[in-house]
C-alpha cells in the first residue's frame, strides 16, 4: 500500500488530537503514514539534548524532506484561514517532487472570498476533501492507479468515517 506524509499544523492540542485522528483513519484504510509530530524530530528534544538551534532545524528540514521523497501521497491539512505555512512548503516540495498530492479541509474560512490560494490548489490537482470519507475516495482513486490494487475502502470503520468532520454539516 502507498505511503503517506502527512502536512499540517502541530502546534495546538486540537492540532495534534486532529492529526492523529486522521493518522488513524489512513491507518484503517491499510496506508503507511509519516506523522511529523508522532515520526520526525521534535525541536524542543534536540536542543535539550544539546544541539544548537540551527543544527537541530536543519536536522527536521532534512528528515522532513527525506520522508517526502519515501512517500508517494502528500496530504494538506488546510484548515484554517490560510493553511500552514511549513505544510505549504511540504506540498511544494511533494508537487516538485512528483508526489500525488490531495488536500483535506473541514474549515469554511478562506483568505480569498471563499477560493483558496490558486498555487496550492493546482498542486493539489483540485483535489481537496471536505471529510474523511471524501478523503478516503480520493485516496482508493489514488492508491488503485499507483498499486493497480483496489483499496478495500468499504472495510474502514464506519464510525470514523461517520464521525469525521464536515463541511456540508
Amino acid at each position: 500500500m502507498p505511503r503517506i506524509y502527512i502536512a499540517g499544523p502541530l502546534f495546538s492540542e486540537a492540532e495534534l488530537r486532529y492529526n492523529l485522528e486522521l493518522d488513524q483513519f489512513l491507518v484503517c484504510l491499510g496506508f503507511e503514514t509519516f506523522l511529523p509530530q508522532r515520526d520526525g524530530y521534535r525541536l524542543s528534544d534536540l536542543l535539550e539534548d544539546g544541539m544548537t538551534k540551527s543544527d537541530a532545524l536543519r536536522v527536521i528540514f532534512n528528515r522532513d524532506l527525506a520522508e517526502i521523497q519515501n512517500c508517494d501521497i502528500l496530504i494538506l491539512i488546510m484548515d484554517g484561514r490560510v493553511p500552514d505555512e511549513g505544510a505549504c512548503v511540504e506540498l511544494g516540495y511533494a508537487y516538485a517532487s512528483m508526489k500525488e498530492c490531495v488536500g483535506i479541509k473541514t474549515d469554511t474560512r478562506s483568505l480569498l472570498s471563499g477560493l483558496d490560494n490558486p498555487l496550492i490548489i493546482g498542486a493539489l490537482r483540485n483535489r481537496i476533501a471536505c471529510n474523511f470519507q471524501e478523503l478516503g475516495k480520493h485516496l482508493r482513486d489514488i492508491a488503485s492507479k499507483l498499486t493497480n490494487v483496489s483499496m478495500n475502502y468499504e472495510s474502514v470503520s464506519a464510525d470514523l468515517i461517520n464521525n469525521s468532520p464536515r463541511l456540508d454539516s
